[in-house]
C-alpha cells in the first residue's frame, strides 16, 4: 500500500506531501490545479523517462518519493535481499530525481538504484490506469496474465514458462552437441584410420629393436657360422685347442703337486680355465650350428622393418610414441561414442519436454478458451453498467506456430465501446477515460486475483454523469475493498464514496504559481463536493445536496 507521496519542485508543485490510506482515496480540485503532475510524478516511480524540463523555475533539481507498506509482500523482501538492497523493515522507500541539467538519479530505501530497477517496484506495487503510456492494460503480457488469473490457470501457465525454457535450453544444447558432432564424424574419421593402421601392423613394445638385431644376424649369417666355428675349433674341436692345452697343465700340475701341495691351488686354477674354455668352446659350436643362413627370412624382415620405420616417422620419433599413438586413439574414440551417446540422450529428453510443453500448453490453451467466453460476457454486463451499453468485449486467441514462453497463443483483448464499431485493439479504439472504465470493469471482476495492491485511476469520470457515475463509483467502492485505489476525479459522486479525500489546489506565492494539497473532512469536505456538482459552495442546498451524497451508503 502507498502511505505517503513526497514531491518536490517537480513543475508547479514546490513541496507537497500526500498521505494515503486503504480503500478509495478521492484527489479533487479545478482543472490545471496540478492533480496530472501528481500522477505524472508518480510514474516516475514506475520507470517513465524524466525530462528536465519538468524540473520547477528555478530549482537545481526535481524529486518524488514514495513510502509503500510491504508487509504483505513476502516477495519484494526477497527481491530486494537478492539485488542487495538494505531492508527497512515493512516500509520500501522509492526515490527518483531529475536535475535540471539533465542528469537523473534514484534510491532504494537510501541506496543509489537504476531506475529500471525502481520502476520494477513500483510496478509491482501500483498500477497506473490514465494516459496510454502508463496503462498495462494495452500490454499483451498483462492481457494474457489478466485472462490466465481469471482461469484460474496462473501456475499452469508458469509451468508453461518452464518448460518452453527447459525445451529450448536442450535444443540449444543438442545443437551444439549436433555442431561438436560434425566435427566427432571428421575427428573419427581420422582417429579410426590411425587405429587400424597401427592395429593392422600389429606392433608390440620394443619389435623394433628385436627385428633390427634379428635382421643384422641374418645380414651377417655367413661370417657369424664361419667364425663362431672357428672359436669352437681354438677353444674346443680342433687338435691343439686351448681346452687340449688346459687339460696337459693340469694333468702335469696333479703330478707335481703331490710333491709340493703348494702347486695345489694353481692345478685347481688351471682346471678352472680348462672348463671354462671347454664350455666356451661348445658354446660357440652350438651357436654356429644354430645360424639359419634364411635370404627369405632376411627379407621377411626388412619388410618388417620398413613397416616399422613408416610408422615410427608418421606417429614417433620413438617407436614408443607409435604404441601411445593407438591408446590415445582407442581412448578418444570412446569418448567421442560417449558424445555421440549424449546427443542421443539429449534428444530423447528434448523430445519428451517438447511433447510435454504441447500438452501442458494444450491444456492452457483450452482454460482460456474457455475463461475468454465468460470473461467476454462479463466485462460486457459491467462496461453496460459503468455507462457502455452497447459496448462489445472479446478475447482473441491467436493460435501460434509453436508454443512459446507464453504458450500457445497470442492472447488480445479487442473491444468496440460504441455502437456500430467494429471490435479492434484497446490501443486503436479507448480514449484515456474509456479504457480507464474498461480496467476498472475488468478490476471489479478481478479484485481477488490482482496481486497489485495500490490501483490509480485517471480519467475515469470523462464523459459520464448521473447514475453511471453513481456506478462507478459503486465499483470502485468494491475494487477498494480488496485494494488501495486512487481515483483522480471531477465528480463528486465518485468523491464522496471516498475513505479519504485529498484536495488540491493552485495558488500564487511570490509571484510563482504553486499546487498545495489539502486533506478535507467535516465541512470543507462538504465545501468541495457543492463545488464539484456545479452550485455555490456556499448556498445551503448545494451543501445540503453534498451532505446527502455523503450520507449515501457506502
Amino acid at each position: 500500500m502507498l502511505i505517503e507521496l513526497r514531491i518536490r519542485n517537480l513543475a508547479v508543485i514546490e513541496d507537497l506531501s500526500l498521505e494515503l490510506g486503504p480503500g478509495l482515496n478521492a484527489l479533487t480540485g479545478e482543472t490545471g490545479a496540478g492533480k496530472s503532475i501528481i500522477v505524472g510524478a508518480l510514474s516516475l516511480l514506475l520507470g517513465e523517462r524524466a525530462s528536465s524540463d519538468s524540473v520547477r523555475a528555478g530549482a537545481e533539481r526535481a524529486s518524488v518519493e514514495a513510502v509503500f507498506d510491504i508487509s504483505e509482500h513476502p516477495e519484494l523482501h526477497a527481491r530486494l535481499e537478492e539485488l542487495g538492497f538494505e531492508s527497512d523493515g515493512d516500509l520500501l522507500v522509492l526515490r527518483r530525481e531529475v536535475q535540471a541539467e539533465g542528469r537523473n538519479r534514484a534510491w532504494i530505501n537510501g541506496s543509489p538504484a537504476t531506475a529500471g530497477v525502481v520502476g520494477e517496484f513500483g510496478r509491482a506495487l501500483v498500477d497506473l490506469h490514465g494516459q496510454h503510456e502508463h496503462q498495462t492494460l494495452l500490454r499483451a503480457p498483462e492481457q494474457r496474465a489478466i485472462l490466465d488469473s481469471y482461469a484460474g490457470a496462473e501456475a499452469l501457465a508458469r509451468t508453461v514458462s518452464e518448460l518452453h525454457r527447459r525445451a529450448s535450453d536442450l535444443r540449444v544444447q543438442r545443437q551444439g552437441r549436433e555442431a561438436r558432432g560434425r566435427e566427432i564424424e571428421d575427428r573419427s574419421a581420422f582417429l579410426r584410420a590411425q587405429r587400424e593402421e597401427i592395429r593392422d601392423a600389429q606392433v608390440a613394445a620394443g619389435e623394433d629393436t628385436r627385428v633390427h638385431e634379428e635382421l643384422e644376424r641374418l645380414e651377417h649369417a655367413e661370417e657369424l657360422a664361419r667364425e663362431s666355428e672357428a672359436v669352437h675349433g681354438v677353444l674346443y674341436s680342433s687338435d691343439g685347442s686351448v681346452s687340449d692345452g688346459l687339460a696337459e697343465a693340469r694333468d702335469a700340475l696333479d703330478g707335481l703337486a703331490r710333491f709340493d701341495p703348494e702347486l695345489v691351488g694353481l692345478r685347481d686354477e688351471v682346471d678352472e680355465l680348462y672348463h671354462r674354455a671347454s664350455e666356451a668352446g661348445r658354446a660357440a659350436g652350438r651357436y654356429s650350428a644354430r645360424i639359419d643362413v634364411s635370404p627369405a627370412r632376411a627379407e621377411g624382415l626388412r619388410r618388417r622393418a620398413d613397416l616399422l620405420f613408416r610408422l615410427k616417422r608418421k606417429y614417433g620419433p620413438e617407436f614408443s610414441d607409435v604404441l601411445d599413438t593407438l591408446a590415445r586413439a582407442e581412448r578418444e574414440l570412446a569418448e567421442l561414442d560417449e558424445t555421440g551417446l549424449e546427443l542421443g540422450e539429449l534428444t530423447r529428453q528434448l523430445d519428451a519436454a517438447e511433447k510435454e510443453l504441447h500438452d501442458r500448453a494444450g491444456e492452457l490453451s483450452r482454460k482460456r478458451k474457455k475463461a475468454g467466453e465468460r470473461l467476454a460476457r462479463e466485462a460486457e454486463g459491467v462496461l453496460s453498467e459503468l455507462g457502455m451499453p452497447g459496448a462489445r468485449f472479446r478475447v482473441e486467441l491467436e493460435p501460434l506456430g509453436e508454443p512459446e514462453s507464453g504458450g500457445a497463443e497470442r492472447v488480445q483483448f479487442l473491444a468496440s465501446l460504441n455502437p456500430g464499431f467494429e471490435v479492434r485493439p484497446l490501443a486503436k479504439i479507448a480514449s484515456g477515460g474509456e479504457l480507464s472504465r474498461v480496467m476498472l470493469a475488468l478490476k471489479s471482476i478481478l479484485t481477488r486475483e490482482d496481486p497489485v495492491p495500490t490501483l490509480i485511476f485517471d480519467e475515469i469520470d470523462a464523459g459520464i454523469g448521473g447514475a453511471v457515475a453513481v456506478s462507478v463509483a459503486s465499483k470502485l467502492q468494491k475494487v477498494g475493498e480488496l485494494h488501495q485505489v486512487v481515483v483522480v476525479t471531477h465528480l463528486a459522486q465518485l468523491a464522496s464514496r471516498g475513505q479519504r479525500h485529498l484536495h488540491v489546489e493552485k495558488v500564487e506565492r511570490d509571484g510563482k504559481a504553486l499546487a498545495t494539497v489539502q486533506s478535507l473532512d467535516g465541512e470543507g469536505r462538504v465545501r468541495e463536493l457543492a463545488r464539484m456538482l456545479g452550485g455555490d459552495p456556499d448556498s445551503k442546498t448545494s451543501r445540503d445536496h453534498a451532505r446527502e451524497l455523503l450520507a449515501t451508503e457506502k
